[in-house]
């Protein structure tokens, strides 16, 4: 257990940064399963637009340290070449 003031504060904001990292994760995961469903419905209308909601995403995930920044580009690269197959 934390002994001193600062090694408790950091308990705590640590719970709550990770609370709201975790629901950025969750909120990219489920655009990423938006563009994954379209794409099983064969739909490439809804892919792209699937796609241009979820690129901004990926992008603020990377901004706020939640997401390595080749991991959102690898993700977004690989469901792109998946959209641009479908037509």
């Amino acid at each position: 257990m934390a002994n001193t003031p600062q090694a408790k504060k950091r308990i705590l904001r640590n719970a709550k940064r990770a609370e709201i990292n975790g629901a950025r994760v969750s909120r990219i995961r489920t655009f990423v399963k938006q563009v994954e469903s379209a794409l099983a419905t064969g739909n490439k209308d809804e892919a792209k637009a699937a796609i241009a909601r979820m690129q901004p995403e990926l992008a603020r995930g990377v901004a706020r340290g939640v997401m390595h920044k080749n991991t959102a580009s690898r993700k977004l690269s690989r469901l792109t070449k998946r959209v641009v197959a479908l037509g």
